[in-house]
């Protein structure tokens, strides 16, 4: 055990060298190394079940649990995903990559051992940010009747992506001043150590202070022992408060003070900017790299501010994710109209709808990925109601090292089913400000779905101008093909198309379709290709087919998107040349389909 810190120190120095090398989420995984340590000394996994929230922290779990040698693959097609994922390892006892699940999972492993009588432990381990869902609390509001063993680590940072907020913060803030009373509680006890009679008296004073001022906390309300807050990278401290802990019986609640960033100086200093940095060089720290390219997520930052200034009615929320969504210049330019509501998009959802029922006109941020988490919200509270609602749809597709809990596969196939709702797909960056503008004008939801990082790199108009709703327009004339294109992979049709004397249709919107371009495009043409980043499953070119036969044509249609299984994690670029959405894809497809009609041009043309 009196090895330990030596191997805190050890541990923190393979992840600044491993990470440096791969990129990945590096601050939060800094200030869990001790925790994670005396995690794994108490309990004995993976029979006993660690659940880790978020699992971005859990890159030095997975070094302590035999894939040391694998940490260069990180985050890479066929290497170790940068999330706790059951498939990979019997010590990732459940996959995770959203927040706030920890604790329901937790909470049934530690139901289903008291079911069939195993005396296995569960341990959820959370943060601060994520404590902020309502799923939560809707967890811990079920475990404090169970009667369950369950502990819940609270590791508190005082940081999320984006600064806390909200009044659990404040409330943790005050749980004794968090960080403070710990390092205070640990400065006094070794100074009066040396004199017994004083340390006796102290702790009595300690405990009869705690329950005048804290006579019982949320967390004790909801029928859970607490304890804390400590010192979360005093390794040997926490060895021994879990393992008192871990001997209690029922629901017990763990608050531990942590510091994002810990034994890396610049993350400690900013731990925003190396929560998921890239490659980079421990001895230098990040640097900024200049690009001619602006990114969806900047284009969309900028129409936010711009549309703002134009229109006091707009109103800017997210959940949680004000810098990745590209709202940090809306936030200090408009502070009173910015509101990120922590990670609850459940909330945010009828947020929004609550304002636009008051004749604002709300915006809410959000990634593809994480509406899917207010779901229920998007039907029954917007789509229903009929509201003026735009949702700004970041991460749409593929994210590339993230992998399949973070892409943006689905939002295509589950909004274009709700009335009432838009779909629009722009192609490239001024597309995305043009129809940011036409979603914004309408008086009914609509989602704008675009791409991580920049597209093709269009100049981008300063104006506020608007396309027309629901049209498409044809980009390319061609001759017995025509390929529709849905969003960026309009490109890579472009390409095919010009060796396959192609006609290409930017369709720009998966719902409404243009009807009327489409019929004149079926007339015309006798084979088709739909082309989009979504699941083929209820995606765009499904909607493609429904037309066509409401339109009575029956007409060979090639559907190409990805297929029905969760994708991989990897480099974007590597990944969709893998799902074969790219312009020689297109071709593979097709030679695969359609022997009779293909004929094979030089594929170098279009690689």
């Amino acid at each position: 055990m009196e090895r330990l810190p030596a191997l805190a120190n050890e541990l923190r120095q393979k992840l600044i060298q491993s990470v440096s090398k791969t990129g990945g989420h590096f601050s939060s995984n800094l200030g869990a190394v001790e925790l994670t340590i005396a995690l794994h000394y108490v309990y004995n996994t993976p029979e006993d079940r660690l659940v880790w929230d978020v699992g971005h922290q859990t890159y030095a779990h997975k070094m302590l649990t035999g894939r040391m040698d694998r940490m260069p693959s990180l985050r890479q097609r066929g290497g170790l995903s940068g999330f706790p994922l059951r498939q990979e390892s019997p010590y990732d006892a459940f996959g995770t990559a959203h927040s706030s699940t920890s604790i329901s999972a937790a909470l049934g492993m530690a139901m289903a051992a008291k079911l069939t009588g195993h005396p296995r432990k569960s341990v959820a381990i959370i943060g601060d940010g994520a404590l902020t869902a309502g799923m939560a609390y809707e967890a811990m509001n079920n475990a404090g009747t169970s009667h369950c063993n369950v502990l819940v680590v609270l590791n508190d940072n005082d940081m999320s992506i984006s600064p806390p907020v909200g009044a659990l913060n404040q409330y943790l803030g005050e749980l004794m001043s968090g960080r403070f009373y710990a390092q205070a509680k640990k400065l006094s006890e070794k100074l009066l150590r040396n004199a017994p009679p004083l340390f006796a008296l102290a702790k009595q004073l300690e405990q009869q202070t705690q329950q005048f001022i804290q006579p019982a906390t949320i967390f004790e309300k909801l029928g859970f022992a607490y304890t804390g807050p400590v010192d979360g990278h005093d390794v040997l401290g926490l060895v021994q408060i879990l393992q008192k802990v871990s001997q209690e019986k029922g629901p017990q609640f763990l608050h531990v003070v942590t510091r994002k960033g810990q034994g890396y100086e610049r993350a400690e200093i900013d731990p925003v900017a190396y929560h998921g940095p890239g490659k980079f060089d421990p001895a230098v720290g990040l640097q900024q790299t200049p690009t001619s390219k602006q990114t969806f997520t900047h284009v969309f930052g900028q129409w936010l501010c711009d549309m703002a200034t134009q229109d006091a009615r707009l109103v800017g929320i997210t959940p949680a994710m004000r810098e990745g969504s590209g709202m940090v210049a809306f936030s200090q330019r408009f502070p009173d109209r910015y509101h990120d509501v922590g990670i609850a998009e459940q909330h945010a959802v009828t947020f929004a709808a609550g304002l636009a029922c008051e004749g604002l006109k709300p915006v809410v941020a959000i990634y593809s990925t994480f509406l899917q988490r207010a779901y229920d919200q998007l039907i029954h509270d917007v789509a229903l109601q009929n509201l003026p609602v735009v949702f700004a749809l970041d991460r749409a597709g593929l994210v590339g090292a993230d992998g399949p809990t973070h892409a943006g596969m689905f939002d295509i196939a589950f909004t274009r089913c709700i009335p009432n709702m838009g779909v629009a797909c722009p192609a490239d960056e001024n597309e995305c400000r043009q129809l940011l503008s036409t979603a914004y004008a309408q008086n009914h939801p609509v989602t704008v779905r675009y791409p991580r990082g920049a597209g093709i790199g269009s100049q981008v108009s300063p104006d506020l101008q608007a396309l027309p709703y629901g049209q498409a327009e044809i980009r390319r004339q061609g001759r017995g093909l025509a390929i529709l294109a849905f969003g960026p992979l309009l490109y890579e049709a472009l390409k095919a198309a010009e060796s396959l004397d192609a006609t290409v249709v930017n369709m720009r919107w998966a719902k409404p379709l243009d009807l009327a371009l489409l019929a004149q495009v079926f007339q015309d043409h006798e084979r088709f290709i739909t082309l989009e980043d979504g699941a083929r499953m209820g995606g765009a070119g499904a909607a493609v087919l429904e037309a066509l036969q409401d339109l009575g044509i029956q007409k060979p249609v090639l559907v190409m998107g990805f297929e029905d299984a969760f994708t991989e994690h990897g480099d974007p670029q590597e990944l969709m040349q893998h799902y074969g959405l790219t312009a020689a894809g297109i071709h593979q497809k097709m030679a695969q389909a359609w022997p009779d009609f293909y004929v094979a041009p030089q594929l170098r043309k279009v690689v």
